[in-house]
Parts: structure tokens; sequence; C-alpha cells
């Protein structure tokens, strides 16, 4: 075998051997307010979070007790797209329902 074949040989078996690091996680928290309903927050827990009716209509109630409950704990790019069909979703309903998200 050339010593051409050796080294790139070895450039594939050092490429393989790179470990790729785990991308950053963030929470998405629901908060607390006056005005939207708890059957809208239970609502939205189901289509957004897919969430159960016992876990969504449970982390309603964390929430309207406590002031704010976690939805979910995911990547950056899908805590944002949750974060934004949720508010989007709340606003079309007319409701000021406030969605963060936050790093892990």
């Amino acid at each position: 075998m050339s010593d051409h074949q050796l080294d790139l040989d070895q450039a594939v078996l050092e490429e393989e051997a790179t470990s790729l690091d785990e991308p950053p996680r963030f929470r998405v928290l629901l908060h607390n307010d006056d005005f939207t309903t708890m059957d809208f927050v239970v609502y939205v827990l189901v289509q957004v979070f897919h969430r159960s009716e016992d876990d969504a209509f449970r982390l309603m109630i964390q929430v309207h007790s406590q002031g704010v409950g976690l939805a979910g704990i995911y990547t950056h790019e899908i805590a944002e797209t949750k974060v934004a069909q949720t508010i989007g979703l709340a606003r079309a309903h007319e409701f000021p329902l406030l969605c963060t998200m936050e790093e892990a």
C-alpha cells in the first residue's frame, strides 16, 4: 500500500473518532396571567407540546398556582418554534398568554 493511501486511511479514522457535542437545551415556560382561560392553556399543551389531556391539565394547574410551568425542554430551534407557535395561537384567540424560553 502506498504512503498516500495510508495517509488517507488515517485521516478517515481520525475523522470517525471525532465526537459531536450535544446541542444546548432550552426550557420552554408558560406563565400565568389573569385573562387566558385554563381550557386554552390545556389546548395549547395538547396541540403544541403534544401532552396528554391529563398531563396538560396537571401542568395547567401548576402554571395557575405557581405562576409558571415547564412545557418542555428542546434544542434552540425547536424551543423557538414552540414559543412562536404558542404566542401566535394565543394572539389569534385574543389571549395574552406568555411563553418564554431559557437555557436549561
